[in-house]
């Protein structure tokens, strides 16, 4: 869902050109009151559509929920009103996106064993739910992702379901659609985030993403992405004093060489003051030099 103008917006303030100043001061007012209350309807509006969807039983009603919600915050992230109305709008609890994330998508898979045998005997079924295909949990971690850079409690809420350890799962047991999209949404959880950034130092995070990188074997675009991870976590996760994480530089340099330890430290201080598309070119630029260095030595 696309949050679109008021219809009515532009006639109003046509008509207040020609009143007075205080009269035209009040319609703006008025105007601006009528807005944000349409834009708060909206968004609790794609929320609960969503979020009823993402909550279903079949894989398929919840990856059309995700995705309705993946490009509702397309769209919330296009002005600063909109992500402050969204933000108002994760206090309340039933529309709290990430909970739901973790209690249905991104679920870790537990034992087929039935644990009674009450659903047998008695004259209700049982409930079943299908599990979480590739692209759903692919969708459900840029959702995370999208959620937790535009809303940074959002990283609170996903560090009492245990998001680290749940993400670091993902990254060692699933296919390459799923570990690309685990890294960027590792990297929106660790920001400003000294208590998931304590945990994934306790799940051996670096020694994961070392491990892939350091594969020839995975492909390409799995190991640019593991590049792009740690230049992200040195040059602005990690990049602030008295961070938790002491030991990364260490870390990189005992599981990745001298050589290729201090090209990811040098390349993770490039300019901040690229526009975000000049950034994203530069990043991927120096995780291209990143790989051929590991390939080198």
């Amino acid at each position: 869902m696309y949050l679109k103008k008021a219809f009515w917006c532009e006639g109003l303030k046509s008509e207040s050109q020609s009143q007075s100043s205080s009269e035209a001061t009040a319609v703006g007012e008025l105007v601006s009151e009528l807005n944000k209350q349409r834009l708060y309807r909206e968004i609790t509006l794609a929320l609960r559509t969503g979020l009823r969807d993402a909550c279903a039983e079949f894989s398929f009603l919840r990856v059309r929920g995700l995705r309705c919600i993946l490009k509702f915050l397309q769209s919330v992230a296009e002005s600063d009103s909109t992500i402050n109305l969204f933000c108002h709008s994760q206090s309340l609890p039933e529309l709290q996106v990430v909970p739901v994330l973790f209690r249905n998508s991104l679920k870790q898979s537990e034992d087929g064993r039935v644990a009674n045998l009450d659903h047998i005997f008695s004259v209700e079924p049982m409930k079943i739910t299908s599990p979480s295909t590739d692209a759903e949990v692919a969708l459900a971690l840029r959702v995370l992702e999208g959620c937790c850079l535009l809303h940074s409690d959002s990283t609170v809420l996903a560090h009492q379901h245990k998001a680290i350890q749940v993400l670091m799962e993902i990254l060692s047991t699933r296919g390459v659609l799923e570990q690309g999209a685990c890294l960027g949404a590792l990297i929106s959880l660790m920001l400003d985030s000294s208590a998931n950034q304590i945990e994934f130092e306790a799940c051996n995070g670096i020694e994961e993403v070392a491990e892939l990188i350091r594969d020839k074997q995975v492909e390409e675009n799995l190991r640019m992405k593991c590049g792009e991870f740690l230049l992200l976590l040195i040059g602005h996760v990690n990049g602030r004093d008295k961070a938790p994480m002491a030991t990364i530089h260490e870390d990189i340099r005992r599981l990745l060489g001298e050589k290729s330890a201090s090209l990811i430290w040098a390349a993770s201080q490039f300019g901040s003051t690229l526009d975000p598309e000049q950034r994203l070119i530069a990043l991927q630029i120096q995780a291209r030099r990143v790989l051929e260095s590991l390939d080198l030595y």
